[in-house]
């Protein structure tokens, strides 16, 4: 299964790019995330409880960071294994340009499912597997950005408009 799209995020490539190597970024943007470890030069180790369809599964699994172009590109390489309900595996290339208000974010995803998950059919999971992809990149903005109910009312101008990863960075 293929897909792809885009995200405007406003933040410059170099944060949107230190946030996509951060484990504790990842893991609060993949959905079902309930462990990430490691770094992103020697691959990244994650738990992620799914429920696709009528399967539940907890999927551990390994993530590496290939073909990086620092503040530009890179691959996202994963496979997990979820028991008797197969496998998932997949990457995404991931691309980042810069843009007058910030970074254009685009990817294109290939996924792949085995065991039981498979029997499910394309349907299903060509439709949970977008649905994960958007959620993934739809919180990942949301980390760089923030929302306005992130910042107290009080705050100067400066943090309103600051996403929760700078804050906790600066």
């Amino acid at each position: 299964m293929q897909m792809s799209s885009e995200r405007e995020i406003a933040a410059p490539p170099e944060e949107v790019w230190a946030a996509i190597l951060d484990p504790e970024v990842l893991k609060a943007c993949v959905p079902g995330c309930t462990e990430m470890s490691g770094n992103a030069d020697e691959g990244f180790e994650a738990t992620v409880v799914q429920k696709v369809g009528p399967v539940k599964a907890t999927f551990k699994g390994q993530v590496s960071v290939d073909n990086r172009v620092e503040h530009e590109s890179l691959t996202l390489v994963g496979e997990g294994k979820g028991g008797p309900a197969g496998f998932a595996k997949g990457s995404a290339d991931v691309k980042l340009t810069p843009t007058e208000t910030g970074t254009l974010l685009s990817y294109d995803v290939d996924a792949k499912v085995g065991g039981k998950l498979a029997q499910l059919g394309s349907r299903i999971i060509d439709g949970f597997a977008k649905k994960m992809a958007d959620q993934f990149f739809e919180r990942f903005q949301t980390a760089i950005e923030g929302t306005a109910e992130d910042v107290p009312d009080d705050a100067p101008e400066e943090e309103k408009k600051k996403g929760w990863l700078s804050r906790l960075k600066g």
